[in-house]
């Protein structure tokens, strides 16, 4: 359970704690912590190093406090993530071209998993995003099933810590990634260019080609990220 802190900062070290059970699986998603009084008793500091604290997980997303109920491990720990990966980003200027680098890092080493991985319920939800890619009736519908497809494949990679990656960095960029596909789909042929990319990658993890997967994937992101360029210049 806790230990007593003897040494300076103490609220770092309350917030050390924490993070350290959490980490242990001692302390789950949902789980309520102890009161404030339990806390100082049992850590051996001051309400006000307590309070120091949970203020400081609560803001770095790991706490939520709930009126009249107490503090709790927050269900959704992704937004953990995103929060301080997009106020980093921003503070030390990065360039959009980062974020490209990293998602192609990722989203190759997903479709190649997933070449490997994936069931017989998975592919069927692929081929499903396929036909609703070729029906879409906007650009707005196109984009959503877009993200549900390129999701789905981190999903099928079992891979917790790429899916929520993929989904910080999908966060992040999101009006950017917007943008950039309604530069690539002005032009008719661009938008059947996009679904047959799709289709591609969709049907390399279909006959379990991890060569083709990754082929496939690394088109269709030079596609998008061609245009991602060129918005940023």
């Amino acid at each position: 359970m806790f230990k007593p802190i003897k040494n300076k900062k103490v609220y770092e070290q309350v917030i050390e704690q924490i993070q350290y059970m959490i980490l242990k699986g001692e302390l789950k998603k949902g789980d309520k912590l102890p009161s404030e009084r339990v806390l100082v008793e049992q850590l051996k500091v001051s309400r006000t190093s307590i309070r120091e604290a949970l203020r400081g997980l609560e803001i770095i997303g790991l706490v939520e406090s709930r009126q009249g109920e107490g503090n709790f491990i927050r269900g959704n720990l992704k937004d953990t993530l995103f929060e301080p990966l997009s106020i980093m980003f921003m503070l030390n200027k990065g360039k959009p071209s980062d974020i490209l680098e990293i998602r192609m890092s990722i989203e190759i080493e997903a479709v190649k998993l997933a070449s490997k991985r994936a069931k017989k319920e998975d592919i069927e939800e692929l081929k499903k995003y396929i036909e609703e890619l070729k029906n879409a009736k906007d650009e707005i519908e196109s984009s959503k099933i877009d993200k549900k497809l390129h999701y789905k494949i981190a999903k099928i990679s079992n891979n917790y810590l790429m899916i929520t990656l993929l989904d910080t960095i999908e966060s992040l960029m999101d009006s950017f990634i917007k943008d950039s596909r309604k530069l690539i789909l002005k032009e008719k042929n661009k938008k059947t260019l996009l679904i047959k990319q799709h289709e591609n990658i969709v049907n390399a993890i279909i006959d379990s080609d991890e060569k083709k997967a990754i082929k496939a994937m690394k088109e269709h992101l030079e596609t998008i990220n061609t245009a991602m360029r060129e918005l940023s210049y």
